[in-house]
């Protein structure tokens, strides 16, 4: 099977974050939309039967405008940092009621050595936390099947940079997980070598990772009575 991203992939990523403007972009345009955006798009269409294969109730959308892929250029308007683009490409697989509600997704970053994939909640509003907190107490023996499994810890780290410094009022100190209750974003990811990202088996792999983060995600659901 061809690999999807090539040494031009990273290429364009790292010379975009060197000249991070608006002429540079657009002189390399064809670039990125051949080796970064194109193939990002191809990846997403052939993922669709691995993530269906995991929930029926998420989508990998190739569609440029809609889509599972994050816009290139940076919204700037609240920002202290006014660079024009990203240097990196994302996207996120979605939830199919994502826009009407918060829910989690699963997600996959190319940047020149910070390559990664994850799932679940980043940056949730305070209501959000509050009702995911709730249902990891409520439901501690589930959560501990779904985000400390050997299995899934073996292969994700659950993000530990943005916590409470201590656990938030109302739960008990002796909680088995009161530690977990400190996190603001509830999310699984690990790296990706380059190597892989740039390999043939990038798919199966993936594939793999979706399977893995799928027990995490519908705990998620489940915390926001959705399905999954």
């Amino acid at each position: 099977m061809p690999a999807y991203f090539s040494d031009k992939s990273l290429k364009f990523l790292r010379g975009l974050a060197r000249n991070n403007d608006r002429a540079w972009f657009l002189a390399h345009k064809d670039d990125y939309d051949g080796h970064v955006r194109a193939p990002f798009q191809r990846l997403l269409a052939d993922l669709q039967p691995d993530l269906r294969a995991v929930s029926e109730h998420f989508r990998s959308e190739p569609k440029t405008v809609g889509g599972s892929l994050f816009r290139i250029q940076r919204d700037t308007r609240f920002a202290s940092d006014k660079t024009p683009y990203k240097t990196w490409q994302g996207a996120r697989l979605f939830h199919e009621r994502s826009k009407q509600v918060p829910a989690p997704s699963f997600y996959l970053h190319l940047q020149p050595g910070n390559c990664f994939v994850g799932a679940g909640l980043w940056h949730p509003e305070t209501a959000t936390q509050r009702q995911i907190r709730q249902f990891i107490f409520d439901n501690p023996g589930s959560w501990k099947a779904a985000a400390h499994a050997p299995a899934l810890r073996r292969r994700f780290d659950l993000e530990e940079e943005e916590m409470l410094v201590r656990p938030p009022h109302g739960f008990p100190a002796d909680f088995e997980f009161i530690d977990d209750l400190r996190h603001k974003n509830f999310v699984a990811s690990r790296l990706i070598e380059d190597s892989v990202m740039l390999g043939p088996r990038l798919r199966q792999t993936l594939a793999k990772d979706l399977q893995s983060l799928g027990p995490f995600v519908d705990y998620l659901c489940a915390a926001l009575d959705l399905e999954f």
